[in-house]
C-alpha cells in the first residue's frame, strides 16, 4: 500500500475526472459545444464577456457565434476543470517518475512542449503548435511505454499523456465545429482517463490478496471493460450525430423505432468516421436513415453488455464478492431504463446526463473488479 499523501491525490484525481466527465455531457448536451468560438480563451477573455460593451466586442470580433453568456460560462467552466483536472494528474506523474532523474526530466520536458504550443496554436502558428505537441505526446507514451516494471508508476505518466491529449481534442472540438469522430474521441479519451485514474487510485491503495476465485475473473472482467468500451463508442457517435432521437418519442420509439421492430436504415453513412473538416456539425448533418441505423447498432450493443453484464455480476458474486456483483447489476438495469427514459421522454437533459455519468460509473466498477481480481503473479510486478 502507497503513503497516505499518494493515495490521497490518486483519489482526488479519480474523483475529480467524474466530476469533470459529468459536467462535459451537461455542457455537450445542453449544445454549448461551441459557445465559446476560440480556445483556450472564450471570445478573447480567460473567463466570458458578460458586460455589454465586452459582449458587443466579441459579437463584432465573431458575427458568426454571438454571445450567449448562459452557455459560454458552461464551457469555459468546463476547461477551467478540466485544466485542474490535468494539474492533478500532472502531480501523480511527476511523483511517478521522482526517483527516475531523466524519466522525472523527460515529463518536465513534455509538458513545457505541449505548452509552448499552445500560444502557438492561438497565434494560429497550426504546424509548429501541432509538432511541438506531437513530440511532448511522444516523450510521455515513451517513457509510459519503455518503463520496464514501471507499475502504478507508468500508468500515472501514461494518464498524463492522455489528458494532454484530451486538451487538443477539446481544442480541434471547437475548431472543427464539433466534428463527430473528435467529439466521441473527446468523450473516450475522458473516460479512458477515469479508468486509469481509478485503476491507479486502487492499485496504490489495495493490499495483496491471494484468493484464486478473484484471480479467475480477471479475463471476464477484462472482456467486460472492452464491451463496455465499444458501448461507450456507439453511445457517443449517437450523442454527437443526434440520432438519440432517430426512432422518435414516446410508445412507437421503444420497444419498437418509429412503429417498427426494423425501420429503414441507412448503414452506408452511419459509421463514416472521417468526414468534412470545416462543417458545423451541431445538429447532426446525417439524414433520418443513418441516424436511425446509429440508433439500431446501439440499442443492439446495449442488449450484450447487458447480458454479458449480468452472467459477470452473476459469477462475481459467486466469487465472494456478493456486494460487488450487486452493484454492477444495479448499475446495468439503471442504465437501461435510463437509455429508455431518453428515448421515450424526447432526451431530457438531466436523464441524458445522467446516462453518461452512468455510463462512467458502471466503468468505474468494472475497473475496480479488474483491480481486485488481477493476479499475483502479475501484482508483483506492478508494484
Amino acid at each position: 500500500m502507497a503513503p497516505l499523501p499518494l493515495r490521497t491525490l490518486a483519489w482526488i484525481a479519480c474523483v475529480f475526472a467524474f466530476c469533470v466527465i459529468v459536467f462535459g455531457a451537461f455542457v455537450r448536451l445542453s449544445n454549448a459545444g461551441l459557445s465559446c468560438p476560440d480556445w483556450p480563451t472564450c471570445y478573447g477573455h480567460v473567463t466570458w464577456p458578460v458586460k455589454p460593451a465586452a459582449v458587443a466586442k466579441a459579437d463584432q470580433a465573431f458575427p458568426e457565434r454571438p454571445v450567449e453568456t448562459h452557455r459560454a460560462w458552461r464551457e469555459q467552466v468546463h476547461r477551467f476543470l478540466a485544466g485542474t483536472l490535468g494539474l492533478l494528474v500532472l502531480a501523480e506523474a511527476l511523483a511517478a517518475a521522482w526517483r527516475s532523474r531523466w524519466r522525472f526530466g523527460c515529463v518536465i520536458a513534455a509538458v513545457v512542449l505541449i505548452g509552448i504550443g499552445i500560444p502557438l496554436y492561438m497565434a494560429k502558428d497550426y504546424v509548429t503548435s501541432s509538432v511541438m505537441a506531437a513530440l511532448g505526446e511522444a516523450l510521455l507514451l515513451g517513457v509510459a511505454i519503455f518503463w520496464r516494471n514501471g507499475g502504478w508508476r507508468r500508468i500515472a505518466v501514461l494518464a498524463l499523456a492522455v489528458v494532454c491529449f484530451q486538451a487538443l481534442l477539446g481544442m480541434w472540438t471547437v475548431t472543427w465545429l464539433l466534428l463527430p469522430a473528435v467529439v466521441t474521441a473527446h468523450l473516450l479519451g475522458g473516460l479512458l482517463t477515469f479508468a486509469l485514474l481509478a485503476w491507479l487510485a486502487w492499485r496504490l491503495s489495495m493490499r495483496e490478496t491471494q484468493d484464486a476465485r478473484r484471480q479467475q475473473l480477471f479475463m471476464a472482467a477484462a472482456i467486460g471493460v472492452i464491451l463496455l468500451a465499444c458501448q461507450i463508442f456507439l453511445g457517443g457517435w449517437t450523442s454527437t450525430n443526434y440520432a438519440a432521437l432517430a426512432c422518435g418519442i414516446g410508445g412507437s420509439a421503444f420497444p419498437t423505432c418509429l412503429g417498427r421492430w426494423w425501420p429503414p436504415t441507412d448503414f452506408q453513412h452511419a459509421f463514416i468516421l472521417l468526414r468534412h473538416i470545416g462543417v458545423d456539425y451541431q445538429g447532426g448533418i446525417l439524414d433520418a436513415g443513418a441516424r436511425t441505423a446509429i440508433q439500431m447498432v446501439h440499442r443492439l450493443g446495449a442488449v450484450v453488455v447487458f447480458v454479458y453484464g449480468l452472467w459477470l455480476a452473476h459469477r462475481t458474486g459467486r466469487a465472494g464478492m456478493r456486494w460487488h456483483g450487486v452493484a454492477i447489476a444495479v448499475l446495468l438495469v439503471a442504465q437501461v431504463l435510463l437509455g429508455i427514459g431518453n428515448v421515450t421522454l424526447g432526451t431530457p437533459l438531466w436523464i441524458a446526463v445522467a446516462h453518461t455519468g452512468g455510463a462512467a460509473l458502471l466503468l468505474f466498477a468494472l475497473v475496480t473488479l479488474l483491480a481486485r481480481s488481477y493476479p499475483s503473479a502479475l501484482r508483483e510486478r506492478a508494484l
